[in-house]
């Protein structure tokens, strides 16, 4: 409490104290405070039978700000969300959205089809499809006398 009582007499720090408490009290990162933080969108990943499906979140993003890359077993997905503002009157209370540059980079197993990998860009989330080889089975082989 004595914290919070010091803080009365500046706004500024109240501030930050607020969103300190409700940050720890949520468990929410603090990226939207540090300055240093690098936007980087939210990914999913799943596993079936023949696949492997990376949803990744990109809301507000055309398929033309994304670039996507596969080099050495090494997927790389990269972009731009700008900020755009609207109208020269509107004064914005909190922005919590990140903008910026961002950029994402997956090992991939050895056992893909890089070459027959499929992308969509569909309702803000961006499915890559990348399909699993066929497994190469041990050949026997036969001894000569």
């Amino acid at each position: 409490m004595t914290r919070l009582m010091k803080c009365m007499h500046n706004p500024r720090t109240l501030r930050g104290e607020m969103d300190r408490v409700f940050d720890d009290f949520f468990g929410t990162a603090p990226a939207r405070t540090q300055k240093s933080a690098v936007w980087s969108p939210a990914v999913d990943i799943r596993e079936d039978e023949g696949s492997f499906v990376i949803e990744v979140e990109l809301a507000g993003l055309s398929k033309e700000d994304i670039h996507l890359e596969v080099e050495q077993n090494q997927l790389s997905i990269k972009g731009e969300r700008k900020f755009e503002k609207k109208d020269e009157g509107e004064n914005y209370h909190f922005v919590e959205r990140s903008y910026g540059s961002f950029y994402r980079s997956f090992t991939l197993p050895r056992n893909v089809n890089t070459g027959e990998i499929e992308a969509e860009h569909r309702d803000g989330i961006l499915t890559i499809t990348v399909p699993k080889a066929e497994e190469v089975k041990p050949k026997k082989v036969e001894i000569s006398s």
